[in-house]
């Protein structure tokens, strides 16, 4: 099986931040499930919509990212 690739840093994001997935889903208007499938890394998020939870952290949309860099 696969190894699933991390490529988001939103769980991380919402914990630093004191915010909750509840809280990001109610921000955004979408579905709770989406959230945490985010949070989970089984989905990912629009670019647009990286940039909308970024604004609404008020976090650069990089620290969003998991860095490509060793």
């Amino acid at each position: 099986m696969a190894e699933k690739r991390i490529l988001n840093r939103i769980k991380s994001v919402l914990a630093d931040k004191d915010k909750t997935n509840l809280w990001l889903a109610e921000q955004l208007g979408k579905n709770k499930n989406t959230i945490s499938k985010w949070c989970t890394n089984d989905q990912q998020p629009t670019l647009e919509t990286l940039f909308d939870i970024a604004a609404l952290l008020k976090v650069d949309v990089r620290e969003l990212l998991v860095s490509t860099k060793k």
